[in-house]
């Protein structure tokens, strides 16, 4: 598929989910086009000398919906972008924060380019001057539009962002809050790093944790008991895997990676299948498993979860019919397409969307957002006050059974809550009470047929944004 196709297709198959959930709402006539449509997209082309060469870059980026603001998305460098897909990763964020309440309108963009064809100072030029052009434009604010690392970015790029915007804006005193995914020396904020991959663990534990929705898809027990194959380990892919060893310790039978895939029916080690990465740059070669070159095809390899945490469009109508898995997890943006969906869902499989599954990482750029606002960081103010407290619970219960309270119980009690601590509590329980509606509004909405979780999840998207758009007369 072409890079055109492949975008365009991923804006066609957000458009018709779209569609499909405002088929079951009555909206005003025009609504509908006004959903789907981009409020606003801009393109850069600048120049950037490099050594002995002058280069031309050209990036994107465009804004879906402002009816919450800031808009919020992240920011790609891959040679696969273009306005198509900043437009269409766009509306999917719009739609993803109004799913987990987060207030934001979505935007999304990025640079087409392969960053790993240069060197940091020469990627440092490029990206700063492609941050300079969207500031001057007013496509990154800390009121108005606020990136995130993505594809083929990182906290260094957040940093060297938030420098470029510093020097247009000395005076602006939410300086730090125009970008998130920063490091937490310059104002990040812990456990965003592992965000998204964190969130998709924690709709994991949310839906095992209803044992009619395991029930309905088909499989038994709980996750520990589940066969996993992740395509993608990258930043999602990799936390989401580590963390599922750490606590749950499902088999992790396949991993699949650019250059072909692993598989062992005993189960992988996801930090020995990473060391080696880091050491060879990739999976091939990685002892005593089995290596297959066509990586796609263990996307068909029978497993329990499915976890697409790479790209999009890779679940199609040319393989889902051969898709084993019971349930297919989208860690990544649109790994399915609509008519992939369809299928799947025609033969019984259970789709955890998007939309919900990979939000993990706006929900922790929210509070980093709020931590740069607000001036302090979270747990600062009532940290020393709940270990006081908890000290005068582990004395009042020494003085009335004689006895001393255990070292674990005490450290517990007295250390007060670490800022970690509380962004994965809220991340947490952020993810469980989407899940819990996306649930219920499956039960309220459906009719004979059980409605799908997607069409669940976008149902209540739209009629968030559509409510907001309406209160602030946008008809």
């Amino acid at each position: 598929m072409s890079v055109e196709n492949a975008a365009s297709g991923l804006q066609r198959n957000v458009a018709q989910m779209v569609d499909h959930a405002l088929s079951l709402i009555d909206v005003p006539e025009g609504v509908g086009a006004a959903l789907k449509a981009c409020a606003s997209v801009v393109q850069v082309s600048f120049p950037v000398r490099l050594g002995g060469r002058i280069e031309v870059f050209t990036g994107w980026r465009a804004v879906h919906s402002a009816h919450r603001l800031p808009v919020k998305g992240g920011l790609r460098f891959s040679l696969d972008m273009d306005q198509d897909h900043a437009e269409a990763l766009a509306a999917l964020m719009t739609y993803k924060c109004a799913v987990v309440d987060v207030p934001f309108g979505g935007s999304k963009g990025g640079l087409r380019i392969d960053p790993r064809q240069y060197d940091d100072p020469g990627l440092e030029k490029i990206t700063r001057r492609f941050s300079r052009e969207l500031i001057r434009r007013g496509y990154i604010s800390p009121a108005e539009n606020v990136p995130a690392p993505d594809l083929g970015t990182s906290q260094r790029e957040m940093t060297w962002i938030l420098d470029s915007y510093t020097e247009l804006h000395p005076e602006d005193l939410n300086h730090l809050a125009c970008v998130t995914g920063k490091p937490v020396e310059l104002g990040g904020i812990p456990g965003r790093l592992e965000a998204t991959g964190r969130g998709v663990k924690y709709a994991l534990d949310a839906f095992f944790s209803e044992p009619d929705a395991v029930r309905e898809t088909g499989l038994q027990g709980s996750l520990r008991d589940q066969r996993v194959i992740i395509q993608g380990l990258g930043n999602v892919g990799y936390h989401l895997a580590r963390l599922l060893q750490e606590r749950d310790a499902p088999r992790i039978i396949g991993i699949i990676e650019r250059e072909g895939a692993l598989y062992d029916e005993g189960g992988l080690d996801v930090a020995e299948v990473h060391a080696y990465m880091l050491r060879t740059g990739g999976i091939e070669g990685f002892p005593a498993v089995s290596f297959q070159r066509d990586g796609a095809r263990l996307l068909e390899a029978d497993c329990d979860v499915l976890i697409p945490a790479a790209l999009e469009n890779v679940i199609h109508a040319g393989n889902a019919e051969r898709i084993r898995a019971r349930l297919v997890v989208e860690a990544a943006n649109g790994p399915c397409t609509w008519e992939a969906d369809r299928i799947l869902q025609a033969r019984g499989i259970t789709i955890l969307p998007d939309i919900f599954v990979n939000a993990g990482g706006v929900v922790v750029s929210y509070f980093e957002w709020l931590r740069n606002i607000a001036h302090v960081r979270m747990g600062r103010l009532q940290r020393r006050h709940e270990a006081t407290r908890g000290q005068h619970v582990i004395t009042a219960i020494e003085m009335m059974t004689n006895r001393t309270v255990p070292d674990w119980l005490r450290e517990s009690l007295t250390s007060g809550t670490e800022e970690i601590d509380l962004v994965r509590s809220a991340l947490d329980d952020t993810m469980r009470l989407a899940f819990q509606e996306i649930r219920e509004t499956r039960e309220v909405e459906s009719d004979e047929a059980r409605m799908d979780y997607r069409t669940a999840a976008y149902l209540i998207a739209l009629r968030k944004v559509i409510r907001a758009r309406m209160d602030l007369g946008l008809n």
